[in-house]
């Protein structure tokens, strides 16, 4: 089928388009390239609509028999830069692209939902029924998407909610901000297994194959199984306290020791949650990604890239501190549109 991507350049994005190819899916991108200069390496090229997700119009849906919508803010301390347009981006132009998939006769529409959604929850296991209880614009911005992609749905349009758990892996648009790549990336390059939080709170993990794998059983999934469900992506048995995966990333990095921030706090965000919807209703879903697994990949990834803290510590691979020095460079628009063109990422040969 023809699938129209959006975020397609981001880290999430650049996993799965080869996937897509690879069951015979033709992908359309749309992506405004705001982390396009933050590639670890060469990128495929996509045939590309370059356009911020504000900004889509009915035509940039012509032919397209399915949506898959990455696009966004896309975690916690970046959604709190600007709350207003967190929502602007995350919710408004969510449910607007919605809209037009629903009018053009577009059936199948796959939401980048996260279990953020579930906030500040303790320490029970939490299911697709349990209530949100969402503790940053981000993850407010996710709960009102869904509320509102439910009104849409009808026997014309489904929608599908993917509540991604706490993402983890190398890409090639590799992020440093997540929990497991970032204390992977403090213990290669200075030794340290840094916790800036007490490391109490519980989250669910889950690799970005595995994530990627799941919007591709989902896009070919009966519509009597997914229509207007919502799916917890990861596996039930890799919840983690955050003190966990530092534990494991020392024994995986040698020669490392955990070392906690001065100002380290309890994290308001703990949550664990049941992933066996996907698996027991979805049988062709089979995430095979283990924490462990990630950590000796994200491992690999910084040794043969040759990484210091200064890198990884840097905009390059922060999205919020990227953004920040984008602003700061006035090469974007308060609004966070492009002031100018962006530039080129390398592509592949």
């Amino acid at each position: 089928m023809r699938v129209l991507l959006t975020g397609h350049e981001g880290y999430i994005g650049t996993v799965l388009v080869p996937l897509l190819w690879a069951v015979g899916d033709e992908v359309v991108g749309l992506d405004s390239g705001l982390f396009r200069e933050c590639s670890l390496g060469a990128v495929r090229p996509v045939p590309t609509i370059h356009k911020d997700i504000r900004d889509v119009e009915a035509k940039d849906l012509d032919g397209v028999d399915a949506v898959i919508h990455l696009a966004g803010l896309s975690n916690d301390p970046l959604g709190d830069l600007n709350p207003t347009l967190t929502y602007q981006i995350n919710h408004e132009a969510t449910v607007r692209l919605a809209e037009l998939t629903k009018r053009a006769g577009i059936r199948r529409f796959l939401y980048a939902s996260t279990c953020s959604v579930y906030g500040a929850a303790g320490d029970d296991f939490l299911d697709e029924n349990s209530p949100f209880n969402p503790v940053t614009p981000y993850a407010h911005s996710k709960v009102r998407s869904e509320q509102d992609l439910r009104r849409l749905a009808d026997h014309n349009f489904s929608p599908v909610y993917l509540r991604a758990a706490t993402a983890y892996g190398a890409s090639p648009l590799l992020r440093f901000d997540l929990a497991v790549n970032n204390l992977v990336a403090w213990a290669a390059t200075t030794g340290q297994v840094y916790l800036k939080s007490l490391g109490t709170s519980w989250r669910p993990f889950v690799h970005i194959e595995d994530i990627a794998q799941a919007y591709i059983v989902l896009l070919r999934a009966p519509a009597e199984l997914v229509h207007d469900r919502a799916f917890n992506i990861g596996q039930t048995d890799e919840n983690y306290r955050i003190s966990t995966i530092a534990e494991l990333v020392r024994d995986h990095v040698a020669g490392t020791r955990i070392e906690f921030a001065a100002d380290a706090s309890p994290d308001q965000r703990n949550y664990r949650v049941n992933c066996d919807r996907m698996v027991q209703d979805l049988p062709d879903y089979h995430p095979r990604w283990r924490v462990a697994q990630g950590i000796d990949e994200v491992y690999q990834a910084i040794s043969e890239s040759g990484f210091s803290s200064d890198d990884f510590e840097g905009p390059r691979y922060n999205r919020i501190a990227f953004l920040r020095k984008l602003l700061a460079d006035e090469r974007l628009a308060p609004d966070l549109r492009w002031a100018g063109p962006p530039r080129a990422a390398a592509a592949a040969d």
